[in-house]
């Protein structure tokens, strides 16, 4: 896939091992945010951390991939929405990847606890030519953790 791009840490009092542990472990979605034309949008999608990558899948057409074909910088946050209150935020740059979604949706299956034989796996891979992966590298990445506090 071309040049690999590690991550930068901004901020925050975890360390690189911390966060990738993080990333690596925590399976709630992650919300992006890209820009439009009069606002920006923020949407749910699940992720996997991979190659120093965040992936996602979407449909081809949908106005997450139409916003970041236009332009691909992002922002993101994988955070819970119960305490203890901890995570990360960060910026990025999002390639979209026709070709990697049929591989990639399977083991988003697994991340999330999906069976494959699901009547929402079934119904996502019946429509896999129309997916499109996400990579969003170049991460510039923000830690935060309220455990302490609560």
């Amino acid at each position: 896939m071309g040049e690999r791009i590690g991550l930068t840490l901004r901020s925050g009092p975890w360390d690189e091992a911390k966060i990738r542990s993080y990333l690596n472990t925590t399976c709630i979605p992650i919300r992006l945010a890209s820009s439009g034309q009069v606002s920006p949008m923020v949407q749910s999608l699940w992720y996997l951390f991979d190659d120093d990558a965040l992936w996602c899948c979407t449909q081809a057409d949908s106005v997450v991939a139409k916003r970041l074909r236009k332009n691909p910088n992002c922002g993101f946050e994988i955070s819970a929405d119960q305490p203890p209150y901890r995570g990360v935020r960060g910026t990025g740059l999002a390639h979209l990847i026709a070709p990697e979604a049929a591989g990639l949706l399977p083991k988003l299956f697994e991340r999330y606890s999906i069976s494959s034989d699901s009547q929402l796996a079934t119904w996502l891979l019946s429509r896999v030519d129309q997916e499109v992966a996400i990579r969003i590298d170049h991460l510039k990445i923000t830690s935060w953790d309220y455990s302490n506090r609560m």
